[in-house]
């Protein structure tokens, strides 16, 4: 999964929609907001393990994360990091968790961080329920090497309940001064386990193997592998179909180059295609050739990487500044969503994306529109997209549009509620 920091329907190609607006209207000045939730808190239901991707509790359903809740009122520290859980019929927004740093973190130099934030999501001990990598902000007194800021909560049969351990990162995996950060979960050499990526200073990644220990120890890790850029950045996915996932690393946080770096018996490892300059970039099957393909998002047209490493060029006349991808109609090809100052969704075709086939979603005139994930919450097989439309910082909504044989459907969506239910009762 991609952690979206900060975050259609296809029933007639081309038609504009709209996303139905909070039921608050905006405020002339900011007051301090406590929300009785309108939604009222649920048990969070028990499983016993399953594959499904992000399903903290087991129980063979999505769950969802989000970051960057809404708050009690303006410019005040982040309430933690909200969970729904979900059902046989999609997510269910009262059966609801609240991971905040006082309930759930690791004390790093005898102190409770203050940040607490989603970076990704897998099963890193492999018991059947997935983990959450979460980044903080450890102490740091200036000296030597800074202590890693990322966290593991494990998944339970009761969803993520237990406080958080700190990543180990052996000293031999380590590089230089910068953060660890930025992971990236995948099985990265086809072993069957989860693995991480992690950044490390001057173009290197730190490779640590899976599983992962209760402690927060990997497997094995050898010496940071050189890499074609500094970032590394997820979802990973195996590109080339050879049984070892791949990762995409970019060279800067805002804009640049980046490349996908292939997986094989030693971590990732090789660099396959290198990708031009862009503000994010998409995996996925968009309709050419049989491996998956790339598209890279730039303030003036979205670039398109077909059948890679191999790399048939063409492009998008669109913008793009945030992608993700998904397959909402369940054809098994890949829909594009580009955020930017809407909200534009290109349908996979067996000759690829085109412009002129493309579902614009025209947010409310006071919120802007973000995608928070896009994945399969009722287990059709088709991927449902979650929508957060932010108002200010005490209100928003979150939307989930389902996916159908004709696409994405907006008119019904499945779910729709307000991060403010995270928030304590008045």
């Amino acid at each position: 999964m991609r952690v979206r920091r900060g975050a259609l329907s296809a029933a007639a190609t081309g038609c504009l929609l709209l996303l139905a607006a909070c039921s608050a209207s905006p405020e002339d000045r900011p007051t301090p907001v406590r929300a009785a939730p309108a939604i009222a808190p649920l048990p969070v239901p028990r499983g016993t393990g399953s594959k499904v991707p992000d399903d903290f509790n087991g129980d063979g359903h999505r769950d969802l994360v989000l970051n960057d809740l809404a708050k009690t009122q303006p410019h005040t520290d982040d309430p933690g990091i909200g969970i729904v859980y979900g059902s046989a019929h999609g997510l269910v927004p009262g059966a609801r968790q609240l991971l905040a740093p006082r309930t759930h973190a690791a004390r790093a130099g005898g102190e409770l961080p203050a940040l607490f934030e989603a970076e990704a999501s897998c099963d890193l001990d492999g018991d059947g329920f997935t983990d959450l990598v979460v980044s903080t902000d450890p102490p740091y007194d200036g000296q030597g090497q800074p202590p890693v800021p990322l966290q593991l909560l494990f998944g339970s049969p009761g969803g993520l309940t237990g406080r958080g351990v700190v990543l180990a990162v052996p000293a031999r995996a380590r590089a230089g001064n910068d953060w660890p950060d930025q992971p990236v979960c995948g099985d990265f050499d086809g072993d069957g386990h989860t693995d991480l990526a992690l950044h490390a200073t001057g173009g290197k990644l730190s490779f640590l193997r899976g599983p992962f220990t209760r402690t927060g120890a990997p497997h094995a890790a050898a010496a940071p592998i050189p890499a074609p850029g500094n970032l590394p950045t997820g979802p990973a996915a195996d590109v080339d179909r050879d049984g070892y996932d791949d990762l995409v690393v970019r060279t800067g946080e805002r804009s640049g180059t980046s490349a996908v770096v292939l997986g094989g018996p030693d971590g990732p490892t090789r660099t396959g295609a290198v990708l031009p300059d862009g503000i994010d970039v998409a995996l996925g099957r968009f309709g050419r050739g049989e491996a998956l393909d790339a598209a890279i998002g730039t303030m003036g047209g979205t670039a398109l990487r077909y059948d890679l490493p191999g790399a048939r060029r063409a492009t998008l006349d669109s913008p793009g500044t945030v992608l993700d991808a998904a397959d909402f109609d369940g054809d098994g090809l890949s829909e594009l969503v580009s955020s930017g100052s809407r909200l534009k969704v290109f349908r996979g075709r067996p000759a690829g994306l085109s412009a002129r086939e493309m579902v614009i979603v025209r947010p409310t005139a006071h919120g802007t529109a973000r995608v928070v994930a896009a994945g399969d919450f009722d287990g059709d097989g088709r991927a449902d997209l979650a929508v957060r439309t932010y108002r200010s910082e005490t209100q928003d909504t979150v939307t989930v549009y389902p996916g159908t044989r004709r696409g994405l459907v907006s008119e019904r969506p499945a779910v729709t509620f307000s991060t403010r239910v995270f928030l304590p009762p008045a």
